[in-house]
């Protein structure tokens, strides 16, 4: 698939959401970068704004499986995962899938699960499987979580631990529309759901093979070296108590080779790195001091690393 194909998808994809969720349309670039490079997406707003109906248009948009776990506070991990049950006109014991089989898994308000429960999308957003009862199960290709949850001031939640953040390629808020955008909104809803009206432009199987054209994007050698010279900032930055993982940096990577595709270019640029480092690097920071306001501070210190490491200057292209 040529990156020009993959461009004409996205925008396609894109054009579909966009007949729902008005004026989001840098987050919606996100998710999909995220998407074409095999990461996940973590939504985090205040209640109303749009989060689950994003994941379930996006749903729509792409003709594949697509499962919803509502998390509360008495989910179980098997609720997740699934179980082995005895089957008695079979006499043995059988497994029952759960929802986590699926190519794109919506975890609404995964935040209001106690952590234990959390905990058991650990081996599926990674190493995409699950192992129940000792035995190693692989879930379908592709698969995509796009997870949502409230502030973690919000009663009734716990706050997902730095494993967990780590898993999620992005970080986005959807954030409040404006007057104009919310007219839009009020009048696209006033008669029916728009919702009903998007349709399928993208195949599993060309998402698949999206995904593997994604890691053949060139990436110059020195492009390599400025995401380890600002993953090193991170790590030596007087304000960071924990800076970027290599897990962190080769997904800053994975997300340019995603952008650069979407994009129509075969070889990534620096700008794509710097367009991605803040909602791919932020919310993997751990700082110094109190956590209260941490995220824009997170945001605020990675936009200052960013002008503090030098741009390098190269042809691109693959030669």
């Amino acid at each position: 698939m040529t990156t020009q194909e993959i461009q004409n998808i996205c925008q396609s994809i894109k054009a579909g959401i966009e007949k729902v969720i008005i004026g989001k349309s840098e987050n919606i670039d996100y998710i999909l970068t995220a998407i074409f490079s095999g990461g996940h997406i973590l939504l985090e707003d205040v209640p109303g704004t749009g989060k689950t109906m994003l994941a379930k248009t996006l749903a729509r948009c792409v003709s594949g499986q697509f499962s919803r776990i509502q998390f509360t506070p008495d989910l179980l991990p098997s609720d997740v995962t699934g179980i082995n049950f005895y089957d008695n006109s079979k006499n043995a014991f059988v497994f029952r899938e759960g929802p986590v089989f699926t190519n794109i898994l919506l975890a609404d308000e995964i935040n209001r699960a106690t952590p234990r429960t959390q905990s058991s999308l650990l081996e599926a957003m990674e190493e995409k499987q699950v192992t129940v009862d000792g035995q190693t199960r692989s879930l379908p290709e592709p698969f995509f979580v796009i997870a949502t949850q409230n502030p973690i001031e919000t009663a009734g939640t716990f706050p997902l631990p730095e494993a967990q953040l780590d898993r999620f390629l992005m970080k986005l808020s959807m954030g409040l529309p404006d007057a104009s955008e919310e007219m839009t909104i009020l009048s696209n809803f006033m008669n029916d759901n728009p919702l009903e009206t998007v349709k399928s432009v993208c195949s599993v199987e060309q998402l698949v093979q999206i995904i593997s054209r994604v890691h053949e994007i060139f990436v110059h050698p020195a492009l390599r070296e400025y995401i380890i010279a600002i993953a090193g900032q991170t790590r030596n930055h007087p304000r960071i108590a924990l800076g970027l993982s290599p897990r962190g940096s080769l997904a800053l990577m994975r997300a340019s080779q995603a952008l650069a595709a979407i994009r129509g270019r075969d070889y990534c640029i620096p700008e794509d790195i710097r367009h991605l480092a803040v909602p791919v690097i932020a919310h993997r920071l751990i700082l110094s001091h109190s956590m209260s306001a941490s995220e824009t501070e997170a945001a605020e210190i990675v936009r200052d690393l960013l002008s503090s490491v030098p741009v390098p200057t190269e042809e691109w292209k693959n030669r």
